[in-house]
């Protein structure tokens, strides 16, 4: 049984790229996005820590402006920002938090763990706010390692 908790964050500000796509493509074209963005890491000033990618979505989307998911590295401020990359400010936020190592085929798993101790230790979940997967490793798709951040009450 992998460590569950409770993270508050400040906000975030994320550049990056937004993929949009059909359910089933998005773990195809995640990864494609994620590789885009480490080729192209020099072209973003201010990067709080090279070595991380995050992603971030709205579970149940309220306006077509969140629906997709985008793979974004953390900025101290928006400066220069390239052309053909966005923007993305995440508001301060209380998280459950679940690590997952392994496949990004089987993180719905590893969600649905965290899930089910969000609702077994009476938590709410927030699922039209912004939820967030920090990864530390997602070069194979085979062997991610991402930090998986379920926005809650």
């Amino acid at each position: 049984m992998q460590n569950k908790t409770i993270k508050e964050l400040d906000e975030l500000r994320l550049v990056g790229f937004r993929v949009l796509c059909s359910n089933d493509q998005y773990l195809v074209e995640i990864p494609k996005a994620s590789l885009k963005l480490s080729h192209r890491l020099s072209e973003i000033k201010q990067v709080v820590n090279p070595t991380e990618q995050f992603g971030a979505f709205v579970v149940e989307n309220e306006t077509a402006d969140e629906d997709g998911y985008w793979v974004c590295v953390e900025v101290k401020e928006y400066t220069d920002i390239p052309s053909d990359m966005v923007t993305l400010t995440i508001p301060p936020q209380k998280y459950a938090v679940m690590r997952h190592r392994g496949s990004n085929y089987k993180i719905m798993e590893t969600y649905n763990d965290l899930h089910k101790w969000v609702e077994d230790n009476n938590y709410v979940r927030l699922a039209n706010k912004w939820h967030i997967e920090r990864y530390y490793d997602w070069k194979d798709t085979e062997k991610v390692d991402v930090e998986l951040l379920d926005t809650i009450e």
